[in-house]
């Protein structure tokens, strides 16, 4: 799940890279509207979620809201400001803000508040993802695999591991290619190596193999790779 996030606070925006880092999210950080803008514009479909300052250098928080609003993008955006009066949270939401979080606020509300946005996405995922024996708990971030009614193994995953299981099971049977993973898992201008995604499939593969279940992802030789159902 990818996150667009633009705060002009390197502390803050640090602070909150690291927070949705740790529960899995990935996180493109820009420091200015116009960047946010140009990330917009050149591929809106990798976002899931927006989370703007409103104050930035460039385009306001608010004007990529109605930018999002304008050319009918429903890209939940939630509006994190020091404006607290009324009028200012009416402006925000009237641009097309989801939410709107007022500063100073915990790390622990910013996440339940994106995970309400989620819920009411239209292109919400459930928090369970099942096929066949395999279990993905999305909010825990575990790994089941199921050996009858009354047995079960938790599949112990890295961060990553975790990420391209996630992105596979969410699309059971369709060929992903390298650029598919790629985009969709690491961070723009992150500059990752160029078998990078092999690797880390290496080392998916080696996990799942040692719970038998390495063959559910298969390599579709020049083209890609596919979760397969069982």
């Amino acid at each position: 799940m990818r996150i667009l996030l633009v705060e002009d606070e390197p502390d803050l925006g640090k602070a909150i890279k690291r927070t949705l880092t740790q529960e899995a999210y990935v996180v493109d950080w820009v420091q200015s509207g116009d960047e946010a803008l140009a990330y917009l514009e050149h591929d809106l479909s990798l976002y899931t979620l927006g989370v703007f300052d409103w104050m930035l250098p460039g385009q306001s928080g608010i004007e990529l809201c109605q930018w999002l609003r304008t050319h009918r993008h429903a890209l939940p955006v939630l509006i994190l400001t020091a404006k607290d009066q009324i009028e200012d949270r009416i402006i925000g939401l009237d641009a097309g803000a989801d939410d709107y979080p007022v500063k100073p606020f915990s790390m622990a509300e910013l996440l339940a508040r994106l995970r309400a946005l989620r819920r009411r996405s239209p292109d919400f995922k459930p928090a369970k993802i099942q096929i066949g024996s395999l279990t993905l708990d999305c909010d825990c971030r575990i790994a089941i695999l199921h050996h009858g009614e009354a047995s079960e193994r938790l599949i112990e995953l890295t961060q990553k591991e975790f990420q391209l299981l996630q992105y596979f099971m969410e699309h059971p049977d369709q060929i992903l290619t390298r650029d598919q993973v790629l985009n969709q898992l690491w961070e723009i201008g992150s500059d990752p190596n160029s078998n990078v995604v092999a690797a880390q499939m290496r080392l998916l593969r080696r996990k799942l193999g040692q719970f038998d279940c390495a063959h559910l992802i298969e390599t579709v030789y020049g083209m890609g790779y596919r979760f397969k159902t069982e």
